[in-house]
C-alpha cells in the first residue's frame, strides 16, 4: 500500500496518514482472510523531489519467514 505525500506536510498529517494506512492495512488482511496479528509490517519512505512516497507492506506465512531469514542474515553481516 503506497501513498505519496508532500515532504513539507505538517507532522500532525504525516501521523494521520500513518495510522489511517496501518488502519486501512489490517482491514484488507481481513478482508483476504488474514489474521492481521500474525503479519510482519515494514515501511519504505522513498523521496521523489518535494514528495515523499510511503510504502506499507505486510508479510505473512513463507514471505513473512522469507523476510526474518534475510533480516537477520542483513544484520550478521
Amino acid at each position: 500500500m503506497s501513498r505519496t505525500l508532500p515532504k513539507a506536510q505538517s507532522e500532525f498529517f504525516k501521523q494521520r496518514t500513518r495510522n489511517q494506512m496501518e488502519y486501512y492495512m489490517g482491514a484488507k488482511l481481513i478482508e483476504v482472510g488474514v489474521n492481521p496479528k500474525i503479519a510482519t509490517y515494514r515501511w519504505a519512505v522513498t523521496e521523489k523531489g518535494s514528495q515523499e512516497e510511503w510504502t506499507y507492506s505486510a508479510y505473512w506465512g513463507d514471505s513473512r519467514k522469507q523476510l526474518e531469514q534475510e533480516e537477520a542474515q542483513a544484520e550478521g553481516e
